[in-house]
């Protein structure tokens, strides 16, 4: 499982379907929260930096670093990553793998390069936001023709980390996950496929387990006390 920090204005928030004008503030300081996760068992973390998301310039590098530091957590980062220099400047702070969307979305030949250079192998995610199907960019507020099937299939042999699939419809609504979306997804490709959006309970935990999955991302739900980390472990982990 990847317990979830969206970043905002230095603050924890979620957004309902993405949008920005729908935000939930959560009053925690964001280190002592990616503490809270690790003391309760979660190896990864995923953090989206929604302010970089939507002007392309990464503006949480040093919550991003200090939250390397305080914990042993392998942290994944995802918003505002459009350059070599932004990937390299993550990995220096100890980010375990990049999540690449919009830039690799509009760049694709920057984007294919990259799985030339042997010290990004494995390190980089792409990040496939979609809307019925269809992927979304620069923050979710901007809708694509491409969709996420034929660009999973696309990648089926690059050497990604992974791809984090995110239904925006259910993101943030706890109402439950797009099953028959990332089923589809995690079947079309070799790529590890972690899938996002709609957790909301352990059942919907368990509607995921059976597929072909690398793993969950979980917000809302955490912050929201419908389960803890280790009930969410005792489900993917041991189909409790």
């Amino acid at each position: 499982m990847f317990p979830s920090i969206d970043l905002r204005d230095g603050k924890v928030v979620r957004l309902l379907h993405g949008d920005y004008d729908r935000q939930t503030t959560y009053e925690v300081d964001p280190v002592e929260q990616a503490r809270h996760y690790a003391d309760a068992g979660a190896t990864w973390m995923h953090v989206v930096d929604l302010d970089g998301a939507r002007t392309g310039t990464p503006a949480h590098l040093e919550q991003i670093r200090a939250i390397c530091e305080a914990t042993d957590l392998r942290v994944e980062v995802g918003g505002g990553i459009r350059s070599n220099d932004t990937i390299d400047g993550l990995l220096a702070c100890g980010v375990k793998r990049v999540i690449l969307g919009t830039a690799a979305l509009e760049n694709w030949q920057w984007f294919e390069g990259l799985m030339e250079h042997p010290v990004y192998r494995g390190r980089l995610a792409l990040g496939l936001d979609a809307r019925d199907g269809k992927v979304a960019v620069h923050g979710w507020s901007q809708q694509t023709d491409t969709t996420a099937l034929a660009l999973a299939q696309h990648v089926t042999d690059w050497p990604l980390g992974a791809i984090i699939f995110t239904d925006i419809a259910t993101d943030g609504t706890l109402q439950g996950p797009n099953v028959p979306a990332a089923s589809e997804i995690a079947h079309s490709t070799h790529v590890p496929v972690i899938a996002s959006g709609g957790v909301g309970t352990l059942d919907h935990l368990r509607a995921l387990r059976p597929l072909p999955l690398h793993g969950v991302i979980v917000g809302r739900a955490l912050y929201e006390d419908a389960f803890t980390v280790d009930e969410a472990l005792q489900v993917l982990e041991k189909g409790g």
